[in-house]
């Protein structure tokens, strides 16, 4: 059976910590508009106006997307800081308005910067980046899987209570949920001890979420993209050693490191009728890189 060409055709798409035309949630939201979809971004530019790689011209970011669009589909935007406890239910409101719900999620965004090794740790370390990269995921995720099978929880779930579900799930009618995560188990990561533990904190919850959001029509996956450079490899722009970073790159099996692409490709896939059969999986994109 032929791929359609449009295989997002009439869905809605809300992308999280797409304000940069280097980074992975412009490659996901750009790549989501050529396959049909109608498209809606967060981006809180602030974070990266402290990062050495800055901020981005937003007015491109919005017109790298929409120019991608088909002639009907439609695109929505909203700055928004997810550090903010009731962010989650904001940004899914505002989502839901520009076509009256959303089909797919993909929680790209992140905390990045400002951490250290287990002996920088404080409080308000830990707190920022699991505010950010975690807190706001999961809430973000049950906003859209309220709006999305039009009800809510009155009463806690037991401890090994799994949802109830009356009839089989119609693989075809499936909202979809994708997380990113940074391979943290797969590696060391020095000096990201605050950003590697509210990582791996959506990498290792990924079972247990998936399986409460398939009672729901929704599907879960989480995506390790691997080092992709989305300007903190860049040597004008890096954070790390640079020699180190360039004698790295030599020894990969591809002798690169990935492109923002790289991942959106996968991300798209799973978003399609294709990817239905994916399920609860933490999948990792790396080009080779774990070799």
């Amino acid at each position: 059976m032929p791929f359609p060409s449009l295989p997002l055709l009439g869905k809605t798409a809300l992308v999280t910590g797409v304000s940069r035309r280097k980074g992975i949630g412009f490659a996901v939201a750009h790549h989501f508009a050529e396959l049909g979809a109608n498209v809606f971004i967060q981006h809180f530019s602030p974070h990266d106006d402290d990062q050495p790689w800055g901020s981005d011209d937003l007015g491109e970011v919005r017109a790298g997307i929409t120019s991608a669009q088909i002639a009907d589909a439609v695109f929505g935007e909203v700055s928004l800081d997810l550090a903010v406890p009731d962010s989650a239910s904001l940004l899914m409101e505002a989502a839901c308005g520009l076509t009256g719900g959303v089909d797919i999620l993909v929680c790209n965004h992140a905390r990045s910067g400002s951490d250290g090794s287990i002996f920088d740790m404080t409080p308000e370390l830990l707190d920022g980046h699991w505010q950010v990269n975690t807190r706001s995921t999961l809430l973000l995720t049950r906003a859209f899987a309220e709006q999305f099978s039009g009800h809510r929880d009155t009463a806690p779930t037991r401890p090994g209570e799994r949802p109830e579900q009356a009839d089989p799930v119609d693989e075809f009618a499936t909202g979809r949920v994708i997380w990113m995560t940074s391979g943290q188990l797969h590696g060391a990561m020095p000096g990201e001890v605050a950003y590697a533990a509210s990582k791996a904190a959506l990498a290792g919850v990924t079972p247990t979420v998936a399986s409460e959001l398939l009672a729901r029509r929704i599907i879960l996956n989480t995506i390790n993209p691997g080092p992709v450079n989305t300007g903190y490899l860049d040597p004008e722009t890096t954070d790390r050693p640079l020699e180190e970073i360039q004698e790295f790159v030599r020894n990969t099996p591809f002798g690169r490191f990935g492109f923002p692409t790289d991942p959106a490709r996968l991300i798209g896939w799973l978003a399609t009728d294709e990817g239905r059969w994916i399920v609860g999986q933490v999948l990792t994109t790396d080009g080779g890189f774990g070799l």
